[in-house]
């Protein structure tokens, strides 16, 4: 069984924002850092889904190697630690079970996605400055896919298919529903926005991803993300 080791660093702890070199445009797709979009289909697993992208790109980006981990072991679980399957849970949960547990396997090690309520050791996490944007870019930059809360609950975010996504409601405080994983961010006809992959399968948006406005911290992209260190 392979498992995915971190260090101990940051336990829980929050990151402020280094100097950032100035590339308006980055993206971890390139390098090969992010795994092919996946489907959740009805199970409210994202929060797995995001976990398990922010460990994969920072694995690759230290050995090299793209290793899909799974999402299931978490489902299957972190109960105890306050996630509820297929009825929500939080990244930082999932955080605490893979350090308790001394890990998260690999998806091929533990089995497929099963989509329904059925190890790599970490020792801790980073909590980026709720937000920062710029710590955020940071983050991206030199650690890897992000896992971010964010508001998904209106149309306009169903019916995504291309162009920078900006929602004037959704920039109420405490209305994050869905968990997903920023891997770059750009500039689009004079708009700056984060690149984004969900787990709604490919049919969803551009081809599973979307590209959201920095502008006014929208839809919350900012405000709860959370990355691994690894060894």
């Amino acid at each position: 069984m392979l498992l995915v080791w971190l260090s101990a660093k940051s336990i829980g702890s929050t990151a402020s924002a280094p100097r950032l070199p100035q590339f308006p445009i980055f993206t971890l797709l390139t390098p090969g850092a992010v795994t092919p979009v996946k489907d959740q289909a009805v199970c409210g697993s994202c929060w797995s889904f995001a976990t398990t992208g922010a460990m994969e790109g920072a694995l690759f980006l230290k050995t090299g190697v793209l290793t899909p981990l799974s999402q299931q072991v978490l489902i299957d679980c972190s109960w105890g630690f306050g996630n509820y399957a297929c009825d929500g849970g939080e990244e930082w949960r999932a955080y605490e079970w893979i350090k308790k547990h001394g890990g998260i396997a690999s998806t091929e090690s533990y089995g497929s996605y099963k989509g329904q309520v059925g190890a790599a050791p970490i020792t801790g996490y980073v909590n980026v400055t709720s937000g920062n944007i710029t710590a955020v870019k940071a983050a991206i930059y030199k650690h890897g896919p992000v896992a971010v809360s964010i508001d998904a609950s209106h149309k306009t975010f169903s019916f995504y298919s291309n162009g920078v996504y900006y929602e004037p409601k959704s920039n109420k405080p405490g209305e994050l529903d869905h968990a997903v994983l920023a891997v770059g961010y750009g500039v689009l006809q004079g708009e700056t926005y984060w690149l984004v992959k969900n787990s709604w399968s490919t049919y969803w948006g551009n081809d599973g991803y979307i590209l959201m406005a920095m502008k006014d911290n929208n839809c919350g992209v900012a405000t709860e993300a959370t990355y691994p260190i690894l060894a």
